[in-house]
């Protein structure tokens, strides 16, 4: 993966992006640009939205402190769109907003709250999630979003799982084994070809019974242990990714 220059300051848009088009900054982008970073006229930035690249701009001030962005070339061209699932019962929020943070830097394509038997927490706030997601992409150098999904009970979206997708649960009810083979060995036996992950870490109170043999009932199940301590969720959720990405992902 090409490195990327963390250097000027990122901004996601939801504009079209070409050269010579003109993006109006937002009253929130104006205040961050011009009296946080103290940026002025021709000072450059980079824009992406999702779908055409990263762009290099400038900055162009108007009257009554209006802001727009003048879009000037391309920096990347935009690239596939990654297929790793990220499924995490709903935290409180602090720890909410820590973990959608990790889940983009990690690479999550798509973030599923889900309710499970010893969910704490059972609402989501997905503009919360928008922002917190949308500030990560910012400064980790991603080219998009991760799609957002509502909540739903972890047994509807079981039933509906799809086949072909791998779904890697970690549970700390498992046998602390070497985390890296297991995924490594599943590479070998399960994964012959590229396909689609999902990543799954439960509350903070473990799967019940009838829950983890639904987990496992699925084609391409593996259950993970992350070791023989304890880890709160979000912990889990940078442990669980890291490892993922380094082995069956886009981190090999």
């Amino acid at each position: 993966m090409a490195r990327v220059d963390s250097r000027p300051k990122r901004l996601y848009v939801e504009a079209d992006l070409a050269g010579g088009t003109v993006v109006r900054a937002d009253r929130k982008q104006s205040h961050y640009l011009l009296d946080v970073l103290r940026l002025a006229d021709n000072d450059t930035v980079l824009l992406f939205n999702g779908r055409d690249g990263e762009w290099q701009a400038r900055l162009v001030t108007g009257p009554a402190r209006s802001l727009g962005i003048e879009v000037v070339e391309r920096t990347r061209k935009q690239d596939a769109a990654g297929n790793l699932d990220y499924l995490f019962a709903p935290l409180k929020h602090a720890r909410l907003d820590y973990m959608v943070e990790k889940a983009v830097e990690m690479g999550a394509s798509r973030l599923r709250p889900v309710l499970t038997r010893y969910t704490q927490t059972q609402r989501v706030n997905l503009d919360r999630m928008r922002k917190n997601a949308i500030e990560a992409a910012e400064q980790c150098g991603t080219l998009r979003l991760p799609e957002l999904v509502e909540p739903q009970p972890l047994a509807t979206v079981l039933t509906s799982w799809e086949a072909e997708r791998v779904l890697i649960f970690c549970d700390e009810a498992a046998d602390p084994s070497d985390p890296v083979a297991a995924l490594s060995g599943a590479r070998t036996e399960t994964l012959a070809g590229p396909m689609p992950i999902a990543v799954l870490v439960g509350p903070e109170g473990g799967f019940a019974p009838d829950e983890r043999a639904m987990l496992l009932k699925l084609p391409h199940a593996i259950r993970l242990s992350l070791g023989p301590r304890i880890l709160r969720a979000d912990t889990a959720a940078v442990a669980a990714l890291a490892l993922v990405q380094a082995t069956l992902g886009d981190g090999r």
